[in-house]
């Protein structure tokens, strides 16, 4: 994926300072609202719910929400959600204040953020290729420093944020993601605003939907972009649902060790997204995303046999270095293959596999711990995330990825009038 040398617009330097803030926000409740719903109950299962809860939005409304998408502003949609999130995370601060805070409550609320970050995270990925231009280098760029960004914020300085928070008061976490998102939200609603695609005639919104989902399983490419995270999201919520547990029960960590065990995990991480681009050009994007899956399950199976913090810490460093990897090399490609009017359902339509699989991980992390042992989810995801790599690796091999490229490159060749009008336009 190379193309001529040319600067990231301006405008990128705001959403990318937006993310930055909300993610820090992130890593503060995705270290505090697992600690916060073991102070309550100490069973798997209900603690899988919780967890399941932020995913469910996308089984109920992804390929329609991508559809909506389309359909809107990317800049207006993306402030809304992060506007409704900010007021929303008040209600579970209220309540852990007048201490009632519940498991069900925190489930609905888990749900709601999850419905936000459906139409935020779709806008999102559908206004950065026209932001850029749909420049396939760009795209790796802008992606590595957005992926580098949150992993810093969500997973580095984030977690013992939270935790250190929590053990001042259970609503600090909250309201300092609370705080995070009202400042995203100022910050996109200053972007520079996206051309929306001319909408096609009389067609129904279910009609939208289906075509935007037919396209990603039509396309032997985009279906293996969007099975790797499916399945991948399986094996890393049965990890994640009984983490802390393992933690706690198994390896002795305290509270603020846990923060220090996610941290671990982001370290590994922006390693991982600051390599990808360095991945992509040696072995070729789609070998790149097949070591990178391969990697994931290693270190996955040996978290699953570490007997120690240590040892634990370096498997999650080593799983979120390929996770990183990943997670810029994949959006990446799809962004400079996908046509621009489909952007949003495609995307919404392969995050919602992925999302959809997630409270299956969830519920079977839970089950398995409670039936067996709560090592034997994480030795389950090792394997289901080793299988995954064997099947897809044909799917996204450097042939398709180049034959992807070169078939898309006509209509996102940078030197197009068309695109770089639009670069033109928003680098303000």
């Amino acid at each position: 994926m190379t193309s001529g040398v040319r600067k990231l617009p301006t405008g990128f330097g705001r959403l990318w300072t937006a993310q930055t803030v909300s993610s820090l926000g992130d890593g503060v409740s995705h270290a505090a609202l697992p600690l916060l719903a073991l102070t309550l109950t100490r069973d798997p299962m209900a603690l899988a719910v919780v967890t399941a809860a932020g995913t469910l939005p996308w089984l109920l409304f992804g390929v329609l929400g991508g559809a909506l998408v389309d359909r809107w502003d990317h800049r207006r949609t993306m402030w809304v959600a992060d506007t409704a999130r900010a007021v929303l995370l008040a209600i579970p601060a209220a309540a852990a204040v007048l201490d009632v805070l519940s498991i069900p409550l925190l489930a609905a609320v888990a749900f709601l953020l999850g419905l936000g970050g459906l139409f935020f995270d779709t806008a999102a990925t559908a206004y950065l290729p026209d932001l850029l231009g749909r420049d396939p280098a760009l795209l790796e760029r802008a992606n590595s420093r957005l992926r580098g960004a949150q992993t810093a914020m969500s997973g580095f300085a984030g977690p013992p944020t939270g935790s250190a928070l929590l053990a001042l008061g259970r609503a600090l976490p909250l309201l300092a993601d609370a705080v995070s998102f009202a400042l995203s939200a100022l910050l996109v609603r200053s972007l520079p605003a996206a051309p929306r695609p001319v909408p096609q005639a009389r067609e129904s919104l279910l009609r939208q939907a289906r075509a935007g989902a037919s396209h990603v399983f039509r396309d032997q490419l985009l279906l293996g972009l969007a099975l790797r995270p499916a399945v991948g999201n399986i094996a890393f919520l049965a990890v994640e649902t009984v983490l802390a547990l393992f933690a706690h029960d198994r390896l002795g960590i305290d509270t603020y060790g846990f923060g220090l065990l996610l941290t671990a995990e982001a370290t590994g991480g922006l390693l991982g997204a600051g390599i990808a681009s360095f991945l992509g050009r040696r072995l070729g994007t789609g070998t790149a995303l097949t070591c990178t899956a391969a990697v994931e399950g290693l270190a996955i199976l040996g978290l699953a046999a570490a007997r120690n913090p240590y040892v634990a810490g370096l498997a999650l460093a080593v799983c979120g270095a390929g996770m990183g990897a990943t997670m810029v090399l994949g959006p990446s490609l799809r962004q400079a293959i996908v046509p621009a009017h489909l952007m949003g359902r495609v995307a919404s339509t392969s995050r919602m596999l992925a999302m959809c699989a997630a409270p299956f991980g969830a519920f079977l992390g839970g089950w398995l711990a409670t039936t067996y042992d709560v090592r034997t989810p994480l030795y389950t995801a090792a394997g289901l995330l080793l299988t995954m790599t064997a099947v897809t690796s044909t799917m996204t091999s450097n042939r398709r990825v180049e034959a992807a490229l070169r078939a898309a490159a006509p209509a996102d060749d940078p030197d197009h009038p068309e695109s770089r009008d639009s670069v033109q336009e928003h680098a303000i």
